[in-house]
């Protein structure tokens, strides 16, 4: 094979994987109808056996309380430094949580919404038990305020209050406490037992959301959206949308550690119980399917300790509702930083946002941080670059030759390949010099690609001029363009293809890639047009030295 086949070739292997998620066929299906309420007729989750054996009856299929009249049911709105929370007294789960931080993907004038009706998508939690109150419960708000205090407030936390009473005298309340400044709600779920007997029961913290891709995601780039599970020993599960409506999502069902996770594109919701209780992880389908969106279900179910007739208990869990900040993520839970996924490449694509994140502390600019990190990277692999532009424009010197080669035993294959390789070995020139040392390089190009693609701190952050926002397409396609224009340059230092078929396709390359780049984030592709200007550069120098036949280039 020569080089020029070669080349060829890795080209098409880089594309196919650094754009893997971009060739999956992303399944998108129609728009959700609009529900009256995020929690429509779903029975509770159950415990199983393992989980169930200190309780004195099992539970229900379904709760004996039903939802209360739709016209009693009020919308608690909360607001915080970060928050603006929608609280529903039915079931009193969040049924919509915007972030007042950051924008929405499409409409820059909108607030960006995790939990939305839009996607059905809400935090609901509830308790397992005869006539317990769960997330179909009516619900009632305790009086008190409702929006944090401003910056120089005496108070740096917000509490609201819900409470509900069981047919059986016991009384339930749900407390959220937002945190200045945090995006992690503590939920507490206080239980007086009212009854003559002892009781038991069991809590429940899900998600419930349809599989319907949140706005922005296209074919071109998709990342990953759906439940997820951490557990100490069976580590990072991501689980399929399609798999949990068939029933095979493999995940661990039980542990005493770990916690369970909605995730979307820079940002994730996530139950995480504190200490060392038995826990279990279920996913289910609710409704759809069959070319309508499915409705799923994933959450976590902990034990409550047993509460003896007039005696009262408590249960605390944390719901983290907001970015993938990755320090932010690893300090609240062993594992949950992972939901940044970078893939079989983390091992090389966390050091890189490390210093990346290093580099935005001295320039506070994220353009002007990936500007530097493009030419260290490059500095880094310059002996590597060197070593392939010089086979490159050695095999440029040999063009005219290899031509004539091909005219002369363009009808005999084995005797070309021989001769050509009579000539590789004349000028010492390896067909393979300009491929290998690039081929060294692509896990990192790979592992940076998937960084500034993943990178909640993308999100909204401007770079110069037009350039607003680093994690949305250029809205001039300015950027686009200059990478189309430094492509074709690259491919004419380049030596040309003795197959004119080849040189057809190696000229249509930055047009291809141009193309798909249009709808690229700004930061990848301001990546690209550093790295593409700078090895423009270093190949013209390397090559103008070999023509001119002076020395090599060191």
């Amino acid at each position: 094979m020569d080089n020029r086949r070669l080349i060829l070739l890795m080209i098409f292997s880089i594309s196919l994987v650094m754009l893997w998620d971009a060739w999956q066929k992303y399944n998108q299906p129609k728009a959700p109808v609009q529900a009256t309420a995020a929690q429509s007729g779903t029975a509770t989750p159950q415990p199983t056996t393992s989980l169930q054996a200190a309780a004195p009856t099992a539970a229900p299929a379904a709760p004996a309380g039903a939802a209360a009249p739709a016209a009693t049911t009020e919308t608690i709105t909360v607001k915080t430094d970060l928050f603006t929370a929608d609280i529903s007294t039915l079931g009193g789960d969040i049924t919509r949580l915007e972030l007042s931080r950051y924008t929405a993907t499409e409409d820059k004038r909108r607030t960006f919404a995790l939990f939305e009706p839009k996607h059905r998508y809400a935090a609901q939690s509830g308790l397992i038990g005869d006539g317990m109150p769960n997330h179909r419960t009516q619900f009632t708000a305790v009086k008190g305020p409702r929006e944090l205090a401003k910056d120089g407030g005496k108070d740096d936390k917000l509490q609201v209050r819900l409470e509900a009473t069981a047919a059986n005298g016991v009384k339930v309340a749900k407390v959220y406490t937002f945190s200045r400044g945090s995006y992690a709600i503590d939920v507490a779920t206080e239980v007086l037992n009212g009854g003559a007997q002892p009781l038991t029961a069991h809590a429940y913290y899900q998600f419930q959301r349809d599989d319907v891709a949140p706005e922005g995601e296209s074919a071109m780039v998709s990342t990953f959206t759906g439940p997820a599970v951490f557990t100490g020993e069976e580590k990072y599960q991501k689980l399929a949308f399609d798999d949990i409506a068939k029933d095979k999502a493999k995940f661990a069902k039980s542990a005493d550690n770990g916690w369970l996770a909605m995730v979307q594109h820079y940002f994730v919701a996530a139950w995480v119980p504190q200490g060392k209780d038995k826990r279990e992880f279920y996913a289910r389908k609710l409704e759809g399917g069959n070319g309508s969106p499915l409705l799923t279900a994933a959450g976590l179910i902990l034990p409550l300790p047993q509460i003896a007739p007039g005696a009262a208990g408590q249960q605390s869990i944390t719901l983290y509702a907001g970015p993938q900040e990755q320090a932010t993520l690893k300090k609240l839970a062993e594992g949950l930083d992972l939901v940044v996924d970078y893939g079989w490449l983390t091992v090389i694509a966390a050091p890189i946002f490390w210093v990346l994140q290093a580099i935005h502390g001295l320039v506070g600019n994220w353009g002007w941080a990936i500007v530097l990190l493009t030419v260290g990277i490059k500095a880094i692999f310059y002996p590597l670059s060197a070593a392939s532009y010089k086979s490159m424009a050695k095999m440029r010197t040999i063009t005219p030759r290899l031509m004539q080669l091909k005219e002369r035993f363009g009808d005999d294959r084995q005797r070309l390949n021989q001769e050509m390789m009579k000539l590789y070995q004349t000028e010492k020139i390896n067909p393979l010099g300009g491929c290998l040392p690039i081929l060294v390089q692509i896990p990192v190009f790979i592992a940076l690609y998937w960084v500034l693609l993943g990178a909640v701190e993308m999100r909204d952050a401007p770079w110069a001029l037009w350039i607003t926002d680093l994690s949305s397409a250029d809205p001039y396609y300015v950027l686009p363009v200059i990478m189309v224009v430094s492509m074709i340059i690259q491919t004419k230092l380049n030596p040309t293809p003795p197959d004119p078929i080849q040189a057809k396709v190696m000229m249509a390359m930055p047009f291809i890639f141009g193309v798909m780049f249009f709808w690229f984030p700004s930061g990848l592709v301001l990546y690209w047009v550093v790295n593409n200007i700078l090895s423009i550069a270093q190949q013209w120098q390397i090559t103008r030295m070999i023509e001119g036949g002076g020395k090599q280039a060191a």
